[in-house]
């Protein structure tokens, strides 16, 4: 079913932030910080499996690799393209003005808080886009059922914090991702197996970057690597011109 993935990750934010309001009043300190790295090394291993599956093959019975070159271009071209346009710092600064806009003191001010720090969390990131877009264009829900259980404990953790506000973030995800698959649906026609593998692949290397974000605590500024998911696709429509680019 077509959609599925989006409608459990909603599902499990809902079911997330209801657990998380129970508990309201705040986790100890202790908690979310062994939670947030048990998120990320969910998130870690996540990644590391869909590059794996992308890069090495197997060839008479050996190991191989495929399109380390495509890799390499497409995260170095988008990181360019990505610093230029400073994704992530505008994305930071739209949940700053939200923050500042929406969220006043009281129980008012940490609803809405709730809503945007965890619509943030849960809309913005790699995963919900090559989920969305596996989803979409072959049906397979898995990568954002994971997703989703992440998103849940997630919703716990925000939920606990900042209250029933969290609820509100599910409708944002699901126009979001919702979308991401239609559109996925609709360019079915001119993607090949190949090139779609080739955008899950860099995908998951950030995902991984997410993974070594929440286990660590560093910041690899993966919005400014997100360009980098759909570099495949210029490099794909070049090659009917330059032959020498099918060889990535």
């Amino acid at each position: 079913m077509i959609g599925l993935g989006t409608i459990v990750n909603c599902g499990a934010i809902i079911a997330g932030t209801t657990l998380g309001v129970f508990l309201k009043g705040g986790l100890p300190r202790r908690f979310e910080t062994t939670i947030m790295q048990a998120l990320g090394l969910c998130t870690f291993f996540i990644g590391i499996g869909g590059a794996v599956a992308g890069l090495v093959t197997i060839e008479d019975g050996a190991l191989s690799t495929q399109h380390t070159m495509l890799l390499v271009l497409s995260l170095v071209i988008g990181a360019l393209i990505g610093e230029a346009l400073d994704i992530e710092t505008r994305l930071n600064d739209f949940g700053t003005w939200c923050q500042t806009r929406f969220a006043g003191g009281g129980e008012d001010g940490k609803f809405v808080e709730g809503f945007v720090a965890s619509s943030l969390l849960f809309c913005v990131g790699a995963m919900a886009i090559v989920g969305s877009l596996e989803d979409g264009l072959n049906g397979n829900p898995s990568i954002l059922i994971a997703k989703a259980v992440l998103d849940g404990v997630a919703a716990i953790v925000f939920a606990a914090s900042l209250g029933k506000g969290v609820y509100l973030s599910a409708l944002p995800l699901f126009v979001y991702q919702g979308g991401i698959t239609l559109l996925a649906r609709f360019i079915r026609p001119w993607l090949t197996d190949e090139l779609i593998s080739q955008l899950s692949c860099i995908g998951s290397v950030l995902i991984f970057a997410i993974g070594f974000n929440l286990m660590f605590d560093k910041k690899v500024k993966v919005g400014n690597l997100l360009p980098a998911i759909f570099l495949p696709v210029v490099f794909f429509f070049l090659s009917r011109f330059f032959p020498g680019l099918a060889a990535l």
